[in-house]
């Protein structure tokens, strides 16, 4: 007979959560192991010499990677709607503005 207590128990949302949250970190960890070494790839076998490649030039690439790393996702995603703003079916607004202004 085996006395195993943790075979066959199911987890619980926050033990899943942890779990999808170590995955996630896991996940991060290895595209900015991997995005590092293909930027140095570009870099150094950049074919225009007159215009050379720098890590400068992955400046937008490392922030979205590096906001994976949030649950919020993205950063050109919109924010989740805050819960208290009715939906537009609920008489909400019909359209959000999201575009920043110009600099004057």
């Amino acid at each position: 007979m085996n006395d195993s207590v943790g075979d066959g128990v199911s987890k619980t949302p926050a033990q899943l959560e942890e779990v999808r949250e170590e995955a996630r970190r896991a996940f991060v960890a290895e595209l900015w192991r991997r995005f590092e070494g293909l930027q140095e790839w570009a870099v150094s076998h950049w074919p225009d010499q007159k215009n050379p490649l720098s890590s400068a030039d992955f400046v937008e690439a490392r922030k979205e990677i590096l906001s994976l790393r949030s649950p919020a996702g993205s950063l050109n995603q919109p924010e989740k709607q805050d819960a208290a703003e009715p939906q537009p079916e609920e008489g909400g607004a019909q359209y959000l503005d999201v575009t920043p202004a110009p600099w004057p």
